[in-house]
């Protein structure tokens, strides 16, 4: 992702060539209103790829760690001196010293001095439900007269607002002890407590605290609703974050992986969650990897090491690391991404272009000479920067990136309309390099939008945690129909990012919901067609009618992005639609609409039965409707 917004001005676009491109939609009769939709089911365009509903997460904010990942801990590994302004961790009596020489994990640990009364460290903070089974783990060692040390889940000021876990002795060497609560109360205020009332010191190597209903280390409350949104791919691990980091801190035993400073954003990276864990998750909600290697920061050996681990045989010397691991068998991942946003000054290694081409040449030859079955995605941005990586290094990639963001605009129709705006850009300027290079001669090099978003608003939900509202769904729904009306340009769009950081869904302490925009891909992923067919559409609307796969069912999506009621006229031509149909519709009054977790939705997908074959539609105001008809 970028840190500064680029602003794209599309010029003299030259005409395309598919019926996606053709001129103004039909202004024909359309009844009272004069608005019509004509749909010729008989034109079809290619099938649309699934993977434009992709997704894309990264090491931001709370997209992973409290979005994602079930850790309740905040710096649970002590990259932060306990009671320094950055740290979650409060010292309670005693004195704690950050002790370097023999680290449990990372640059320091924390030890413990005892003095008069107890002493030990503790964190605030822990959102907790009453009756809520908790567990975990923590490393100690120290002095044996310095135990027993406790252990307590704390929900409130009361001697008996607490549970505790009692470690009896203490040992020169780090010994992990599994933790288990049950939370007595509700709370966004719980903390966690490690103390000692002893003599001498001890030492905290690494604590843990998770929901017992943790999948895998994964939140199931936002599983739940990654399964609903099914997204067919998802992009890992940057974004901004991926061209400083280093794909073996995150393996290993998860408790002595090192925290880092985040290199590309705010805080600290865990490095709980690495390739292992990014292949457990997509396998959890059956979805497709799309892995980025580190070409800012990183080198070429570095890249081909993480393709033979993630790929390689167990006879491999990355293989077996991996089995070693705990993971005996190749992860078999086809999409990998060379880089991100390589042109822009903000990113980590950001070279002259010339130097870049050159080194993606490098790195795309070395990754597939250690897999040759596996597809790259090269860094792309509309105008020179793409042209010249299509001119120079065309036979190094399967498919090439590209990314916008657009803000928000206070006409509601110009803010719809920016999302189309960019897509239809971007299709214009690859079909200029279709008809103009050379070197795309019998080459079907098409466009992975691996991100694409609104960008807008105060931080709600951690850093870059936006919040969406209606309008921001209907931008996202006419976009989904513009990569449609693309299909053959269009193989890839991912949605960035999916949780918290401008996300589809977000999270508190306790509770998950999908944003407004989250709805509106799901409602397409999961209702609109996949052969998608010409159809005309009066403005202000949005129109795009499909075909299912089987060819039995037409589907047609509307986007109304005004504050009025409209009834449009419909014209179906080389298909009859027979009975009845079903329409789901998000829909308000009100274009700030918008979810919030723990609390009852105010935007929601609704579904009803419609009538087949009718010559009018009647489309509630600030809308999306996906309408599904039965074909003779």
């Amino acid at each position: 992702m970028r840190r500064i917004l680029l602003v794209f001005v599309w010029l003299a676009w030259a005409s395309m060539t598919t019926w996606a491109e053709a001129a103004e939609p039909s202004r024909g009769d359309a009844g009272r209103t004069g608005l019509a939709i004509t749909i010729d089911a008989a034109q079809r365009a290619e099938p649309i790829s699934p993977y434009v509903y992709g997704q894309f997460i990264e090491h931001l904010g709370r997209c992973i760690y409290g979005g994602i990942w079930a850790e309740m801990v905040e710096d649970r590994k002590f990259y932060f001196p306990v009671g320094a302004e950055e740290s979650p961790w409060t010292a309670l009596g005693g004195e704690v010293a950050m002790i370097g020489e023999a680290s449990f994990v990372g640059e320091h640990t924390p030890e413990i001095r005892l003095k008069e009364g107890k002493g030990g460290i503790g964190q605030a903070g822990l959102g907790l439900q009453k009756g809520r089974k908790y567990v975990g783990r923590v490393w100690l060692s120290g002095a044996a007269e310095a135990g027993p040390v406790e252990v307590s889940l704390v929900w409130g000021d009361g001697p008996t607002d607490r549970q505790t876990v009692t470690i009896k002795q203490l040992t020169a060497d780090y010994v992990k002890t599994p933790l288990e609560f049950t939370a007595g109360a509700d709370t966004d205020e719980g903390r966690l407590e490690i103390a000692a009332a002893g003599r001498g010191s001890f030492r905290v190597g690494t604590v843990s605290l998770m929901p017992a209903d943790n999948v895998h280390g994964m939140r199931a409350d936002t599983l739940a609703l990654l399964k609903e949104l099914d997204s067919p791919i998802y992009r890992w691990p940057g974004g901004n974050f991926v061209s400083g980091y280093d794909w073996r801190d995150g393996i290993g035993d998860v408790d002595r992986r090192p925290p880092r400073k985040n290199p590309a954003w705010k805080g600290v990276e865990h490095n709980d969650f690495g390739v292992d864990e990014f292949i457990v998750f997509c396998r959890e909600i059956n979805t497709e990897p799309l892995v980025v290697v580190n070409s800012g920061l990183g080198d070429v050996p570095m890249a081909v090491e993480e393709v033979q681990y993630v790929n390689g045989g167990r006879e491999t010397e990355m293989g077996k690391l991996r089995a070693k691991n705990g993971h005996a068998e190749p992860y078999g991942v086809v999409w990998w991404g060379v880089g991100n946003e390589m042109y822009g000054n903000w990113q980590l290694g950001h070279m002259p272009l010339e130097k870049y081409i050159e080194k993606h040449i490098e790195f795309a030859e070395a990754m597939r000479e250690a897999d040759p079955e596996i597809k790259l995605v090269a860094v792309g941005a509309a105008g020179r920067w793409s042209e010249e990586m299509l001119k120079q290094a065309a036979d190094h990639m399967d498919l090439i990136s590209e990314h916008f963001y657009v803000q928000e605009k206070p006409d509601l129709v110009a803010h719809v309309a920016q999302m189309t705006n960019q897509v239809r850009g971007k299709a214009e300027i690859h079909r200029r390099y279709r008809r103009e290079l050379e070197s795309l001669r019998g080459k079907d090099i098409r466009i992975a939008q691996d991100e694409w978003n609104y960008w807008y608003g105060p931080h709600i939900y951690g850093e870059l945690g936006t919040r969406y509202f209606l309008k921001d769904a209907l931008g996202v729904a006419a976009a989904l129909q513009e990569y449609a009306r693309h299909s053959d340009l269009f193989y890839m769009a991912n949605y960035a990012q999916t949780v918290n950081v401008i996300g589809a869904i977000k999270t508190t302490k306790t509770a998950a919901a999908f944003d407004t925009t989250g709805l509106a891909l799901k409602l397409y992923r999961q209702r609109f067609g996949t052969v998608p067919v010409k159809t005309e559409a009066s403005k202000p609307l949005d129109a795009l009618a499909a075909w299912s796969e089987d060819g039995k069912t037409l589907t047609l999506g509307i986007v109304n992005p005004t504050l009025k009621p409209i009834e449009v006229s419909l014209a179906v031509d080389g298909a009859k639609l027979a009975g009845k149909g079903r329409l789901w519709r998000i829909a308000g009054d009100d274009p700030m609409a918008y979810n919030e977790p723990g609390k009852p939705p105010a935007v929601e997908i609704e579904e009803s039965e419609v009538q087949g074959g009718t010559d009018a539609l009647r489309l509630a105001p600030c809308s999306i409707s996906v309408y599904a008809f039965d074909a003779e």
